[in-house]
C-alpha cells in the first residue's frame, strides 16, 4: 500500500515534479525531494542563522530556482512543520518538526548543557523542572526533569499557550511591541479567565517589560487552579532568548514564589553562560 500523501503530492507540486507512476514518477519524486532538501541546507546555513532566516528571494538565488516555485516548495514545507516563517520580516527558518526528527547541532548543544544546571535546580527546588521552547504562540517543552517518584505538574502536555504561562512569557521578552501585535494577533486574549493578569496587548506588553526588568516571571494558578510556575530565560551567545528554564508545583509546596523565580534564573543564567553568553551572573550588582 503506498504511503503517498496529500502533502506529499503538495510537496512534489510546489517542486514541480509530480508526474505519473513508473520509473519516471520516482526519479521526479527524488528530483523534488533533492530540491526541498537544498532549501533546507540554504535555511541552515551560517548566512540564515546571521541573518534570522531567508526570504524567498535570496533563497531562489542560492538554489537556482524561480521564486514562485521556492515559495510553493516552502509553503509546503511549512504545511508539515519542517520551516517556519517569520510574520514581521518574513524570512524563512528551520521549523521545530525538524529540530525534533534531527536536533541540530546547536540544540543538541543546548540540551547537553542543560543537564547540569537542570539537575541542580532539580536538587535545590525539589520540583519538576522543563526546557521550553517557543512554537508559534504555544509553549513546547523539550525535556523534564523529575523529583524521584513524583510526577510533573503543570507543562506535560506537548504544548501550552504561551500567553498564560510564564515559560511563555519569558520566551516573548525580547519581543518589541510589533513582534508582540504579530505573534499573538489571532490569540483573543480578553477572553480570558479573571485570574489572568494578560487581557490585551498591553497586557502582555506590560508583562515582559516586568520581565526583562527583574529577569523572571511567575504565573500564580493563570494557567491551573492550584498550579504555580516560574520561568527565566535562556539566551545563546548573542544574547537572543532560545529557551526558558521552567518550574512547575502545587501552590501550597511554595512558600515564596519570588524567590523560586530568582533561583530559576540564576540556573538559567549559568545555562546561557554554557552557551556563550557573556553577561554577569544574575543577582551581581
Amino acid at each position: 500500500m503506498s504511503n503517498y500523501t496529500e502533502v506529499d503530492a503538495a510537496a512534489d507540486d510546489a517542486s514541480g515534479t509530480r508526474s505519473g507512476s513508473g520509473t519516471s514518477g520516482a526519479v521526479s519524486s527524488s528530483g523534488g525531494l533533492r530540491r526541498d532538501v537544498d532549501l533546507l541546507r540554504a535555511l541552515a546555513s551560517p548566512e540564515a542563522r546571521r541573518a534570522g532566516g531567508l526570504g524567498v528571494s535570496r533563497l531562489a538565488e542560492i538554489t537556482g530556482r524561480e521564486k514562485s516555485q521556492v515559495s510553493r516548495a516552502l509553503r509546503a514545507l511549512a504545511t508539515v512543520g519542517l520551516v517556519a516563517r517569520d510574520p514581521e520580516n518574513r524570512r524563512y527558518q528551520i521549523g521545530w518538526q525538524l529540530f525534533a526528527l534531527t536536533a541540530g547541532s546547536e540544540e543538541m548543544h543546548m540540551l547537553e548543557e542543560a543537564r547540569g544546571p537542570m539537575d541542580d535546580l532539580l536538587t535545590q527546588i525539589d520540583e519538576s523542572v522543563h526546557l521550553c521552547v517557543l512554537h508559534g504562540t504555544d509553549v513546547m517543552t523539550l525535556v523534564t526533569q523529575f523529583p524521584h517518584g513524583r510526577r510533573a505538574p503543570g507543562l506535560t502536555a506537548p504544548v501550552v499557550p504561551a500567553h498564560r504561562t510564564s515559560a511563555g512569557r519569558v520566551l516573548c521578552s525580547d519581543h518589541t511591541e510589533k513582534q508582540l501585535a504579530l505573534r499573538f494577533a489571532d490569540v483573543d486574549l480578553a477572553s480570558e479567565h479573571r485570574i489572568s493578569r494578560v487581557h490585551s496587548m498591553s497586557d502582555l506588553s506590560a508583562e515582559v517589560a516586568r520581565i526583562r526588568q527583574q529577569g523572571y516571571a511567575t504565573v500564580d494558578e493563570e494557567w491551573e487552579i492550584g498550579l504555580v510556575g516560574a520561568s527565566a530565560p535562556v539566551r545563546n551567545g548573542t544574547g537572543h532568548v532560545v529557551a526558558a528554564l521552567n518550574v512547575s508545583a502545587r501552590k501550597e509546596r511554595v512558600a515564596d514564589l519570588d524567590a523560586l523565580g530568582r533561583t530559576t534564573a540564576r540556573a538559567a543564567t549559568a545555562l546561557s553562560h554554557a552557551l556563550g553568553w557573556a553577561a554577569r551572573p544574575y543577582g551581581a550588582s
